[in-house]
């Protein structure tokens, strides 16, 4: 629950502010004397749209807790990156806005740590709406190739209501699998309420599968990140893994490793 303005919102404010490049000064115009680094307390205001008045309270500590507006504003008036956005937000007592979207695209240092487990340990990258956006050749070797030409043919909920699961998995690794996906796909539509993508995939689940509208009727969120799984090898049969789920908070991808269990 949000709680009151932190003592250090000031601070870390005037420093940030510290940082910004100060404007070019017009032609012709005769170059003015800055005293401190960065922009002055005016040229912020003026660029958050907020009075320079409540703006020097803000830096000393003397203002009542700024709105979300206010926070957002001085955020890209000091163009802050996402992570220190967040920050700002929780020093003024407020919990950081939820992004409108994964990203798109992996960290190209990501791709690199995938692509050096290539043959040593599958890893999995998949995003806020759980569609899988990379792999790595030993996960794609475990897990198979991803087939189908449908909307959802990435979506890591519509593969454990798909034959390959019960393949893949076991009947009972098929259903635990099951259920574990459903309860991601409400937690992602608690994340992104307005996903047209998710609402869709429920519909069609819905539509297409007795199993899925079995879990859904749980009203089950995230199930657990971390566990044991037995899956079968076209050629090397029933392996044990110990599965894994790191976070990249700032892209809302899920990296999923799959060590070997001894």
């Amino acid at each position: 629950m949000p709680t009151g303005i932190r003592p250090d919102f000031g601070t870390y404010l005037r420093s940030r502010r510290a940082m910004v490049e100060a404007p070019e000064q017009p032609a012709g115009m005769r170059p003015s004397r800055r005293r401190v680094a960065g922009l002055r307390r005016q040229e912020l205001a003026e660029a958050a749209g907020i009075s320079v008045e409540y703006y020097i309270r803000l830096e000393q500590g003397r203002a009542p807790r700024p709105s979300r507006e206010v926070l957002n504003a001085l955020a890209r008036a000091t163009a802050l990156t996402t992570t220190e956005r967040d920050h700002l937000f929780r020093l003024a007592g407020e919990l950081p806005p939820e992004p409108s979207a994964p990203a798109s695209a992996v960290r190209p240092g990501l791709l690199r740590l995938l692509n050096g487990l290539d043959d040593a340990v599958p890893v999995t990258v998949h995003d806020g709406r759980l569609d899988v956006i990379a792999r790595n050749a030993a996960a794609t070797d475990l897990l198979g190739p991803i087939s189908g030409t449908g909307r959802y043919r990435h979506n890591i909920v519509q593969h454990g209501f798909s034959p390959t699961a019960h393949q893949l998995l076991g009947d009972e690794g098929a259903h635990r699998y099951a259920r574990w996906a459903t309860a991601e796909l409400r937690s992602a539509i608690g994340r992104y309420p307005d996903d047209e993508h998710l609402r869709s995939l429920v519909r069609e689940l819905s539509t297409t599968s007795a199993a899925f509208r079995d879990h859904w009727s749980q009203g089950e969120v995230s199930l657990g990140r971390s566990g044991e799984k037995r899956l079968h090898h076209p050629t090397r049969g029933w392996l044990a893994f110990q599965s894994e789920m790191l976070h990249d908070a700032e892209r809302d991808h899920w990296i999923v490793i799959y060590a070997p269990a001894p």
